[in-house]
């Protein structure tokens, strides 16, 4: 989920929520001010009865069966009240009311002297005896009586009590009721809920456009990289500059420092891509310069060789002429490895791919290096494909012919270095299939091995080996004949990355060595470092 998402919903039910709590608060407030409204006229209306009619007692007694119908006189322009006479104990003595009271009702008498005592009350809630046994929810008023004597002082004799009743709606009123509050309310909370999305959507899009803005800088970076034509910076400068006032707003300083690291970012970048475009160049130039030395200086030293050959008084000049020969070869190989990788890094390097059996490739690979394999004493072959795991399909892949070749044959060539006299060196392609774990979408690709029987190398070079430049120790000796690896591991692992190929090495001492690559069957070349 968005933050922008997150911030509308939180917005959105926020003020809904604030809608009915101030619906709810409304209609507590209005019961409330009815109930002591509808108080306010009862204790006035008693007071009115109490001061127009005294000695209400005495008349009761003296016409018993005529004091109700006084009572419903009374409240004649009240139907939802009832008027009745209690005694000090609460008996029901006379009533306003229709219906027969249960013998002996009493009504409590706490409700009864809150509303007749001395102290304001807001409203007081009792008993109704038309409803006996229900909850005491009705309002009542109440009015203290005395009887009719010169003392003044006389205990209360009885009460003037005053029920107010709800209103017994006809059938059908609770659905004029419901309808006539709905629609108010109804309109009220659709009202607070628009209002509160009007404000969702503009607090969301102010809130959002900045972080929406930076996510699409970075976006554009991880894209376009950072070259000067990256619309990142577009991005983060749209719209202009912020205004003085907000300069302190935290998505601005945020903008701000981004930008800033961008800019410093680009300037490095920029530093390093001019430095590589240097080493590369300067790589390639002097590799081109030292070839023709190279290439003259071993002319020279196998044309001193051939005329000291036959001379027993030269051998030991000889033996000294061979290792500065072999050393100079050396060189010149290096050379030659170090100008080929840098024009494999060049951004402008384009494969030229076509699609091969790569059986019958291997097969020409192996015929190149047969003769120096049997001179060595070392067996080399193209083997089957492995049980297991191979499928039915031909090794066919779409590979720029002849760098694979070259990458086989330093392979090839670092295997015979390792290889003594009696070793064996295999040559194997299969093709493979296998399902990738993060999208679990399945494969196909051709894999190419070459395994030897050498000496083998240490664990702790395995993750070095195809670095460039890797400082060597005594470590690994034993699988360099004493020649070194050279350049021609980094060159193997370059050219894999421009087939999007996959490099792997299984080794350990004096087990031999197996180096694999994979080659998709159609696969999309690797942009050279800058």
């Amino acid at each position: 989920m968005s933050v922008r998402l997150k911030i509308a919903l939180t917005i959105f039910f926020t003020g809904a929520l604030t809608a009915i709590g101030v619906i709810a608060t409304v209609l507590f407030a209005f019961q409330r001010f009815e109930q002591e409204s509808i108080y306010q006229r009862a204790d006035a209306f008693l007071h009115r009865v109490g001061t127009t009619y005294t000695g209400l007692l005495d008349q009761q007694q003296r016409h018993p069966g005529e004091f109700g119908d006084f009572l419903r006189s009374l409240v004649f322009f009240e139907p939802n009240s009832q008027l009745y006479l209690l005694d000090p104990n609460g008996n029901v003595l006379a009533s306003s009311s229709a219906r027969p009271l249960a013998p002996g009702y009493r009504v409590a008498m706490s409700p009864v002297l809150a509303a007749a005592g001395q102290q304001p009350m807001p409203y007081v809630m009792g008993d109704d005896p038309e409803r006996p046994g229900e909850r005491s929810d009705a309002v009542i008023a109440a009015l203290a009586l005395t009887r009719a004597v010169i003392r003044t002082d006389q205990p209360v004799a009885g009460y003037l009590y005053l029920v107010c009743q709800k209103p017994l709606l006809p059938e059908g009123g609770w659905q004029r009721v419901r309808s006539t509050f709905a629609k108010p309310a109804l309109a009220a909370v659709v009202a607070v809920v628009l209002l509160a999305t009007l404000l969702t959507a503009w607090i969301t899009a102010s809130v959002t456009r900045p972080l929406r803005r930076l996510t699409e800088a970075v976006a554009a970076i991880e894209r376009d990289g950072l070259v000067p034509e990256s619309s990142a910076g577009a991005l983060l400068d749209t719209p202009p500059p912020l205004r003085r006032s907000d300069t302190a707003d935290e998505f601005g300083q945020l903008a701000r420092g981004f930008r800033a690291m961008l800019d410093t970012l680009r300037m490095q970048w920029d530093a390093l891509r001019r430095l590589d475009h240097f080493r590369r160049e300067g790589v390639s130039n002097l590799s081109h310069d030292l070839r023709s030395p190279l290439t003259a200086t071993a002319t020279c030293l196998e044309t001193l060789d051939r005329r000291w050959q036959g001379d027993p008084a030269r051998e030991p000049d000889r033996e000294l002429l061979d290792v500065a020969l072999r050393n100079t070869r050396n060189a010149a190989r290096l050379v030659q490895s170090l100008g080929d990788l840098a024009q494999l890094d060049e951004p402008q390097f384009e494969l030229r791919r076509e699609r091969v059996d790569v059986a019958e490739l291997l097969d020409d690979i192996a015929l190149r290096f047969t003769a120096r394999a049997t001179a060595q004493g070392v067996t080399l072959a193209t083997v089957s494909p492995p049980e297991g795991g191979s499928t039915s399909e031909p090794p066919v892949a779409t590979l720029d012919v002849q760098l694979v070749e070259r990458a086989v044959a330093n392979l090839i060539d670092n295997a015979l270095k390792a290889c003594a006299s009696g070793g064996r060196i295999e040559l194997s392609v299969r093709s493979y299939r296998s399902e990738e774990p993060a999208s679990h979408r399945q494969s196909t690709g051709v894999e190419i091995a070459v395994s030897d029987s050498g000496a083998g190398m240490a664990p702790e070079l395995l993750p070095h080996l195809f670095e460039r430049y890797h400082p060597r120790g005594a470590a690994d000796s034993r699988a360099t004949s004493g020649e070194g690896r050279g350049l021609g591991l980094a060159i193997v692992k370059r050219i894999a990355e421009l087939h999007d190929a996959e490099v792997g090495v299984d080794s350990n001492l004096d087990q031999g060595t197996r180096v694999h690559l994979r080659f998709p069957a159609e696969s999309a070349p690797v942009p050279a470092p800058p």
